[in-house]
């Protein structure tokens, strides 16, 4: 298979490395916004470096991983689709529901193939809560508490076109909830305190946050998020049932100390980034496309899963600017896509 990689800056490089050592991949075509840090990156993975998107797409490309900055995702998706590519795209699709809407409807037009970048579906510890939770092992599961904590805030330049922290960051656990429990999420109550750098301020964001969800079965979700966690990089799950409750995420290198005097004291090594944390999970899911581009499967995770969380994170966001509970319904019906 030949690849095209679009973007190579950091999530780009890792996904390079990955795809470089594939069986399936035998040339790897790699554009970015730089075109040297295009060919330093094709230097560093055997690949091949294009001059740009449309020399990257041309020359009898069987797939497109796209990992540019997210303004130029539903574009590129679009452009994919258009030349008959499937394509696996970084989360988000869009930061908007109109944009993302768009870019699924040139996906279905086309007939191709779109994998959203949800990698937590592919790591281990998820896997097997999701199978204990299905199995009935848990029981009822009457109540899910979600963390994910970064250990220090992105760049000031990258929130005015994050999304902000409930479309960028908590996304991921709205698609994490979805996925372990096959439910969908029904109403959410959200706040948002911005108590950190003038930055978040000034990007009309929050860099701490909580959500309550509703599920369609009536469990409850409490999700929280914050972007200031000196202890280290934290991403938890825990699913609570009659019989059983579960974690995801605890283990050696939890950013967490006990205050009780026979309890863990920190870890020496916390994790420190996304990319350390979920290192397997993104290169299972690129095994995963690439499986399912190679034997013609369905993909996993397809686009249409971004839209779901994404209406999560709208309503989240809506939720914490009004004050009140929100249907996630809602956001789809005021964008006319109800």
């Amino acid at each position: 298979m030949r690849i095209a990689l679009l973007g190579a800056g950091r999530i780009g490089s890792f996904h390079a490395q990955t795809l470089s050592r594939m069986p399936e991949v035998a040339e790897l075509v790699i554009a970015d916004a730089d075109p040297a840090r295009a060919a330093a990156l094709a230097g560093r993975t055997g690949g091949r470096a294009a001059p740009g998107v449309d020399e990257a797409l041309a020359g009898g490309a069987d797939a497109v991983v796209i990992a540019t900055a997210t303004a130029a995702h539903a574009e590129l998706i679009g452009r994919a689709a258009a030349a008959g590519l499937p394509a696996f795209c970084e989360k988000p699709i869009a930061v908007d529901l109109p944009g993302t809407a768009r870019a699924l409807r040139e996906v279905a037009a086309a007939g191709t193939l779109l994998q959203i970048g949800f990698q937590r579906r592919f790591d281990a510890g998820y896997l097997a809560a999701r199978e204990a939770l299905r199995s009935g092992r848990l029981g009822r599961v009457h109540t899910i508490r979600t963390v994910t904590s970064d250990p220090a805030p992105p760049p000031a330049e990258f929130l005015p076109l994050s999304g902000g922290l409930f479309r960028d960051c908590m996304v991921h656990d709205f698609d994490a909830v979805r996925w372990l429990t096959g439910r969908e999420v029904t109403e959410v109550y959200a706040r948002g305190s911005a108590g950190g750098a003038p930055c978040f301020r000034e990007a009309d964001d929050v860099d701490t946050a909580t959500a309550l969800l509703t599920l369609d079965d009536g469990t409850l979700v409490s999700a929280t998020a914050t972007r200031y966690n000196g202890a280290g990089y934290d991403v938890r799950t825990e699913l609570c049932g009659e019989r059983d409750q579960w974690v995801v995420g605890l283990d050696g290198r939890t950013p967490v100390t006990s205050a009780e005097p026979d309890g863990p004291a920190a870890p020496r090594q916390p994790w420190t980034g996304f990319l350390e944390r979920f290192a397997g999970a993104y290169r299972a899911e690129l095994a995963a496309f690439v499986g399912a581009v190679h034997g013609a499967r369905n993909s996993p995770c397809p686009g249409t899963e971004g839209l779901r969380a994404l209406l999560v994170a709208e309503a989240c966001e809506l939720s914490r600017r009004e004050n009140r509970p929100v249907r996630t319904a809602e956001p789809a019906e005021r964008a006319g896509l109800g």
